[in-house]
């Protein structure tokens, strides 16, 4: 490998627009990646089911200014035909108790919001969610464990309002690790190429690991959070106090998903895309949600978020498979057990992947500001972070990431044509 002029560690969402964008400018650049495959945290695999199910990230969101909606190919909106049947002690809720629960979710953010403005300055979201009405357990699980995989009382309330998505959601026919694998297809990527050592004191940066040794002008570090945070590259210099403290302030939720195929003709009585929940009494109940036959193909996904998925991801994709029984039997019985094959799942394991350590960030309480602290560049502009972490507005989600990944390659290579725009 020659010396570039930017060297990307990570080929995730981040690392990928950092190359395209490097070569965009006419520049050299590499990309060392410690696994096997492109992507990070977005990874489609299509063996096991029979058809593209995505692992990791799933759906392109707020699609109208999302970056990679321009370059995805059959992205269908969910949002069209989303439907949810949720249960309650077993039975289906009706249209006038479906009608409270959406009262309550526009009652949660509502709350949120008139309180941003008194809140203390390290408030958790916990500490201004609504309690004690019908759903406000179920919307705090929602909104806590299954879309931010952590639980709300680890939440900041700020961080929180400040990277709320809207709509359209997108779901791609092949996949967004798919999507995400094309893109990296023709870029100057090394695969087994973990970084161990990494050395930004100047003029340029040098990366040291099984690869040998690689020098450059500059380098963007995508690795996740949680991955810096358990020292997986070590920096000479030590990184600053104030990065240190914004790595260890924005830990990775986990959010494990499982894809479990039918093994007959049964649907059990759900259309394509349609949305599987129950009412909880308490937002850490182990509660599962799911989503059926996507595209019309003959498998469910299943979500489980937040505490709940750390305690069982011990037991890797058989100890998913086995809860998601249990929930399924909650809706259906034994039916459910004739229905689907649970002894074939295909699962994810970010909690147990070293290159990932968990699914994606969320900021402490009371700091929020450390998202801006870790994208702040080192060492005259040497070194930089990117990633979902580190976007203000479209964290925890790859367009996030994507996002960051450009902006950091724009400003390594052309610092003075840089202007961040959420």
């Amino acid at each position: 490998m020659s010396d570039p002029d930017l060297l990307v560690i990570g080929a995730g969402a981040a690392g990928i627009a950092a190359a395209r964008a490097a070569r965009a400018a006419g520049r050299a650049v590499r990309v060392l990646e410690a696994r096997g495959r492109p992507g990070g945290r977005a990874w489609t695999e299509s063996a096991t089911l029979g058809a593209p199910f995505d692992l990791g990230a799933t759906w392109l969101h707020q699609a109208g200014d999302n970056p990679l909606t321009p370059l995805a190919r059959d992205a269908f909106d969910h949002d069209a035909v989303r439907s949810h049947r949720c249960l309650i002690g077993g039975r289906p809720a009706g249209a006038a108790e479906m009608a409270e629960y959406d009262a309550a979710y526009a009652a949660f953010h509502d709350r949120l919001r008139a309180a941003r403005a008194t809140a203390a300055p390290d408030a958790a979201v916990a500490d201004h969610a609504p309690r004690g009405g019908f759903w406000d357990a179920t919307v705090a699980h929602w909104e806590g464990p299954v879309i931010c995989a952590a639980p709300l009382a680890a939440m900041d309330l700020r961080d929180f309002l400040d990277t709320q998505l809207a709509g359209p959601n997108l779901l791609l026919r092949d996949g967004i690790g798919g999507l995400l694998a094309g893109l990296a297809a023709e870029l100057p990527v090394t695969y087994g190429a973990p970084v161990e050592r990494l050395s930004w004191s100047g003029p340029g940066v040098v990366a040291e690991g099984p690869f040998g040794r690689i020098a450059a002008r500059a380098a963007i570090v995508t690795a996740p959070t949680a991955v810096l945070a358990a020292g997986a590259i070590r920096f000479d210099p030590p990184l600053p106090a104030e990065t240190e403290e914004a790595i260890h302030d924005l830990p990775l939720g986990l959010l494990s998903k499982i894809g479990l195929r039918a093994a007959g003709e049964d649907r059990l009585d759900l259309a394509p895309f349609a949305g599987l929940e129950r009412r909880v009494e308490a937002e850490d109940e182990a509660a599962m949600t799911f989503i059926a036959w996507p595209f019309g193909r003959d498998h469910l996904m299943g979500f489980l978020g937040g505490e709940a998925a750390w305690a069982l991801a011990r037991e890797g994709a058989a100890g998913l498979a086995d809860h998601a029984r249990a929930e399924l039997r909650r809706a259906y019985g034994g039916r459910a057990a004739a229905a689907l094959r649970f002894d074939r799942p295909l699962a994810s394991d970010w909690g147990r992947d070293p290159w990932a350590r968990g699914a994606y960030s969320h900021a402490r309480p009371g700091r929020a500001a450390a998202r801006a602290a870790l994208a702040r560049p080192l060492g005259g502009g040497r070194l930089r972070f990117a990633g979902e972490a580190c976007h203000p507005r479209l964290a925890a989600t790859v367009a996030g990431a994507w996002e960051s990944g450009h902006i950091a390659a724009w400003a390594a290579l052309q610092p003075e044509d840089v202007r961040f725009k959420p």
